[in-house]
């Protein structure tokens, strides 16, 4: 029995393997770019991620220490003796004080064993220098907090505006003295609405504002009960 004849088997031709070359080389470009593209976005991604994480974190740290402005560990014997002129019943670190540009200074106590006095490690605030926030928490001075590789911050970048209401505390006294009275015993409760602004280095058309509200645990006491 005869078998029809077979032609005989041939491979690719030149041009046939460089137009599935060329097609391939399109596959693999494309691969390639929509790979960059996704690489590109997570590196934004997580540059944002860590520029808003960075700025909430200074934010807060700005508000938990600052809250702790005018404590004193000899604070009943103030209570006591509400304005008294002797050094034991006054509160060294009863100031805090902003200035014009948004920096902030105050003080509280650091000391295991009272000392009533102001010692250079009790001295504490936040300022703006070269893009960074600095804060000042001990004696060696101020040092960054927040890192100019990550975010920026202009020099009006920190606004803290403070808020007093004094409240009337003669009608307590021995003695009550009535509201208006020289040297009538007052109690300043005091709190700061704090704003920080802040720029990516990443990506400088990201600007975020955080804005927060703290107040001071330890109200500021002024006067004396009339003798």
């Amino acid at each position: 029995m005869l078998r029809p004849a077979v032609p005989p088997s041939r491979g690719l031709s030149i041009v046939e393997l460089m137009v599935g070359i060329v097609v391939g080389l399109f596959v693999v470009a494309g691969a390639l770019s929509m790979s960059a593209g996704n690489m590109d976005k997570s590196r934004r991604l997580l540059a944002d991620v860590r520029f808003n994480q960075d700025l909430r974190v200074a934010a807060d740290l700005i508000t938990r220490d600052l809250r702790r402005a005018g404590y004193w560990g000899a604070a009943i014997t103030g209570t006591q003796a509400i304005g008294a002129t002797s050094a034991t019943a006054q509160n060294p670190y009863a100031v805090a004080s902003v200035s014009a540009d948004g920096n902030v200074q105050y003080r509280f106590s650091r000391d295991a064993a009272e000392n009533n006095a102001l010692d250079a490690n009790e001295q504490f605030g936040f300022r703006i220098r070269e893009g960074a926030l600095q804060m000042r928490s001990d004696a060696d001075g101020w040092k960054d907090v927040t890192d100019t590789k990550v975010m920026t911050v202009a020099d009006d970048g920190l606004r803290i505006v403070p808020s007093e209401t004094v409240l009337p505390l003669g009608h307590l006294c021995p003695r009550p003295c009535n509201p208006g009275t020289p040297n009538c015993p007052t109690s300043t409760v005091r709190s700061y609405a704090i704003t920080l602004t802040a720029t990516s280095v990443a990506d400088r058309a990201a600007v975020r504002d955080l804005r927060t509200t703290v107040r001071l645990r330890n109200d500021q006491l002024a006067g004396r009960c009339p003798a």
